[in-house]
């Protein structure tokens, strides 16, 4: 596999370069003209988008040049209008994993790392922006926000039902890594409020009044306008060990067994009825193959992700909408620009089967890219797969996921796969933490994210305050009643060797234990694949 590696390689530094020679600082490359433009807010977004990439591919020096460069270039106190939900999976999240992922990288780290550090503060200073988009009735953010002035008060109160859903991620590692619960309480504010508005039959629409939590769009599916919702309350729970919100998705997906799924397709309904309103598949919709591997529902995955890779190999590309009882396009949606979601699945479903007609994807993908969409400054969007027109934009979620996935794919022994001779490292005060020993969880613009790393800033943020508490129990004098001293009475606390759990409820936390010691540090457990096992499991 290393020559096809070589390949994906040589295929992100055409992109890569081209960006940098033709349209950095701009947003993005526009690959036709060999120049730049500004789409979602005017802060580098390619380069925030491809940094985490760069270390995939090995590339160490370049990742600590960028993050330097970043460092001193973004500046997000701007008149912009930006979206609320591209700026959290993309600056946000890129943001995140380029910290987390800063000491395998060879980044001179802070002390406390990775609880402190120079991209975590810029990712803590992007998601303080977004935060007056959720300050509604309902909780549910708006769709733009001016990162200088707040929300317009023009803005429309009308969103995606994405736009509502995909944040618990990105503020909930905010949350962890910082110990400021505002970003994960507003997105679990705004999950509870998007859970409530589910109709009788358990379906959601897809655009929905944030003021009056009135449905606008009542199309009830699995794609655009929706996909990343149910993909953050997986990995969500997997993340943060939430079982509340593993219940909310196994809900969701009993109804969308019984009214969505027709032979392995995926259809649109009217959320309140069930009837079909849409016979299409969408190319967003590919992901959901790659999510069921997640939760082992093989059997179903595997069969559609079959019918989602013969309309690759009909059009060389998945079109943005294909019409299942027609079997082609549909007039106006028959471009493919690069997306991802395809060969995200493929990935998950090679490493949960190990069956080679995933890398066979990867391959034609790979192959169908170089020859339809190549130009002498990067990659351009096809704009019609029919004749092969091309579009001159190249988006940032190219290098972030489509190469990424691509090269993993091709890579089961990559450290994010658990793999290679070193696959963790030590993090936190003291190094009392065991980092990246896998089970990274990506984010909806594959962004790798450690759940290892929240565990350990939030377990110290504990232990200091209880420390704290016990220093100061111990500081206040005694009450006396009478010439007697009277000794206070000692409520104890569940002993050291009870279990942790490994997540606090929001807004829940521990009572300190009066005279005893903060528990044992984290180098006295183990992570495994994610999961975090305590000396006496």
């Amino acid at each position: 596999m290393s020559g096809i590696r070589q390949r994906v390689k040589d295929m992100f530094y055409h992109a890569y370069n081209s960006y940098l020679d033709n349209a950095f600082p701009y947003d993005e490359l526009r690959p036709l003209t060999c120049d730049g433009q500004d789409t979602w807010g005017s802060f580098s977004l390619t380069l925030i988008d491809a940094l985490d990439t760069l270390l995939v591919l090995g590339n160490h020096t370049e990742f600590q040049r960028v993050a330097t460069l970043l460092q001193h270039n973004v500046d997000f106190d701007i008149d912009v209008n930006a979206s609320v939900f591209e700026t959290n999976i993309r600056v946000v999240g890129g943001l995140l994993s380029g910290h987390l992922l800063s000491g395998r990288a060879g980044l001179q780290l802070e002390p406390a790392w990775p609880c402190s550090g120079p991209l975590l503060r810029m990712a803590e200073d992007a998601a303080r922006k977004l935060l007056p988009a959720f300050q509604t009735p309902t909780g549910m953010p708006y769709g733009t926000v001016n990162l200088l002035r707040g929300v317009s008060p023009s803005e429309t109160p009308v969103t995606c039902t994405a736009g509502v859903g995909t944040f618990i991620l990105e503020f909930a590692t905010l949350s962890r890594l910082t110990g400021d619960p505002v970003f994960e309480n507003a997105a679990r504010r705004a999950l509870q409020a998007l859970w409530n508005t589910r109709s009788d039959i358990g379906l959601v629409g897809n655009h929905i009044d944030v003021l009056s939590k009135k449905w606008v769009a009542q199309d009830a599916g699995i794609g655009a306008g929706i996909d990343s919702y149910f993909e953050y309350l997986v990995k969500g729970a997997i993340m943060l060990q939430d079982e509340e919100l593993l219940s909310m998705f196994q809900d969701y997906d009993r109804a969308i067994q019984n009214y969505t799924r027709f032979d392995d397709w995926y259809l649109w309904v009217q959320m309140h009825k069930g009837t079909v309103s849409m016979p299409v598949f969408q190319s967003l919709e590919a992901f959901w193959p790659g999510l069921q591997s997640l939760l082992g529902d093989l059997d179903s995955a595997v069969r559609t992700f079959q019918n989602y890779y013969s309309v690759w190999r009909q059009f060389g590309g998945l079109p943005e909408f294909y019409s299942i009882p027609q079997g082609y396009t549909v007039d106006k949606r028959e471009g493919y620009p690069l997306r991802p979601e395809l060969i995200e699945s493929a990935m998950y479903l090679f490493r949960a089967t190990g069956d080679h007609t995933y890398l066979q994807l990867g391959l034609d993908a790979l192959e169908s890219i170089e020859r339809i969409a190549k130009t002498p400054c990067g990659y351009a969007s096809v704009k019609d797969l029919r004749d092969h027109q091309l579009d001159n934009r190249m988006e940032s979620f190219f290098l972030a996921e489509t190469i990424k996935y691509l090269y993993l794919l091709f890579d089961p022994s990559h450290f994010l796969h658990g793999g290679g001779e070193v696959s963790w490292e030590e993090g936190g005060e003291a190094g009392q933490c065991v980092l990246g020993a896998g089970g990274f969880i990506f984010n909806t613009e594959a962004h790798p994210l450690d759940p290892a790393a929240l565990y350990c800033c939030s377990r110290h943020a504990q232990e200091r305050q209880e420390l704290r508490d016990i220093l100061l129990s111990l500081s206040q004098p005694s009450e006396k009643t009478g010439s007697q001293s009277q000794p206070s009475k000692q409520t104890e606390g569940p002993g050291p060797s009870q279990s942790e759990s490994i997540t606090l409820k929001p807004g829940e936390r521990k009572a300190a234990r009066l005279l005893s010691c903060p528990v044992q540090p984290f180098s006295a457990r183990l992570a495994i694949l994610g999961q975090v096992f305590s000396d006496n499991t």
